[in-house]
């Protein structure tokens, strides 16, 4: 028995490792090809601008095709790192039958006029902490998969509820902890999926769809943020009558605060006179933002790391804001960099920026959470938009 029972756990094992390459080639194959894609775009059109600089209005239509590319390539990666729980949250506390309400006109837009859109909101409903944002995108990737699943129209429900989940539903969904959850299921009457196709539904870049009909993110972004935000995401389904999908978020613990008009920080541009320090270990990354606050009119200095940066800190050079990334080479990353040059310099500003800000997010890294973070890959515009804001905020 000792034997058939090692045989058996060795053969588990084995299966497993087997379906986790599976997983892990998928991620990769699908990343690879939609990136391919997007960097041809990208690079074809940056070469066709080269070749033809001397027409303005062409080069102009040929740059906003590459942006586009950049954008859909930003969406992929944050994507991603919801399902990985890499992404930066913003959670607040949310009564989400109003987030509905307010989102269901653009929920409409997402599908098409033969489906019917019911909303069902349990009037108690307790507030759940959340980003809003990617509750928001969570909402759409079920309504654009409900859509898809309804070809000749039908009827697309979402429900809240207050619930609570025992010991017993922890024990059969191992991603569940028991408690008190708001509830947000999305329920449609279509095609239903495949029993054998439901196990994998949540798997990154796994789609049953056309080719060019979905990239197979939907259901891996809903489960990162169901799982980030410390929930759960359950999926029913039954071919021919329908699939159910039930958000479980946390119950808030702090009471919930309705929305004040918030006394906005003038925005206002660089005067010529200030000065930021640059930290940024990617050569490309550094030569466009020293390009960018040029443009904008700030006066730029330059460090590859927190150990040279800390060095131009101590100096006499004048420094109004402190501009960093937060993973970077050596023993101090740009969080930690960011509360040294504050405690040398008490009226410095902080901006930190990351396109993977996992590893520096955690209270051992020490990155304090008023501290504002640009996501990357960020564009002129945004970078100036949160220079501004936080340059506003100076005394005086």
């Amino acid at each position: 028995m000792r034997a058939e029972v090692s045989r058996r756990e060795a053969a588990e094992a084995s299966l497993r490792q087997v379906q986790k390459m599976e997983v892990v080639a998928q991620l990769t194959g699908g990343v690879a090809h939609d990136f391919n894609n997007l960097l041809t775009a990208i690079a074809g059109n940056l070469d066709l601008i080269l070749r033809r600089s001397g027409d303005s209005g062409r080069v102009r239509h040929l740059a906003e095709a590459a942006l586009k590319a950049t954008q859909r390539g930003e969406q992929i990666t944050q994507q991603l790192l919801v399902f990985s729980r890499r992404q930066v949250l913003r959670p607040q506390t949310l009564n989400l039958n109003r987030v509905l309400v307010e989102f269901q006109a653009l929920m409409t837009h997402a599908i098409n006029e033969k489906i019917d859109l019911q909303l069902q909101l349990d009037a108690a409903l307790d507030p759940s902490r959340v980003d809003r944002a990617q509750f928001e995108a969570a909402l759409l990737n079920l309504m654009v998969n409900a859509r898809d699943a309804l070809p000749n129209g039908g009827r697309v429900v979402i429900e809240t509820r207050n619930v609570v989940l025992d010991q017993a539903y922890a024990d059969q969904n191992p991603d569940a902890a028991p408690g008190a959850y708001v509830m947000v299921s999305v329920s449609d009457n279509g095609v239903g999926i495949d029993p054998a196709v439901l196990p994998h539904a949540f798997e990154p870049f796994f789609t049953t769809k056309d080719v060019g009909r979905g990239s197979g993110l939907g259901l891996s972004q809903v489960y990162g943020f169901a799982e980030q935000s410390g929930g759960h995401v359950n999926v029913y389904s039954e071919v021919g009558i329908g699939t159910t999908v039930k958000l479980y978020l946390p119950k808030a613990s702090e009471r919930l605060i309705e929305d004040e008009k918030q006394q906005l920080i003038p925005l206002r541009g660089a005067n010529g006179g200030e000065t930021i320090l640059v930290v940024e270990d990617d050569e490309a990354v550094l030569a466009m933002a020293i390009e960018s606050l040029t443009d904008l009119g700030y006066r730029v200095l330059v460090a590859h790391d927190s150990q040279e940066a800390l060095a131009i800190v101590k100096g006499p050079e004048r420094i109004d804001i402190l501009f960093s990334d937060i993973v970077m080479p050596g023993s101090i990353n740009g969080a930690q960099l960011a509360v040294e040059a504050r405690r040398l310099r008490s009226d410095i500003r902080v901006l930190l920026t990351s396109g993977y800000t996992a590893a520096a997010l955690g209270n051992e890294h020490g990155l304090a959470k008023e501290l504002p973070i640009l996501s990357k890959p960020y564009r002129r515009d945004e970078l100036a938009a949160q220079l501004r804001v936080v340059a506003g905020g100076r005394d005086g």
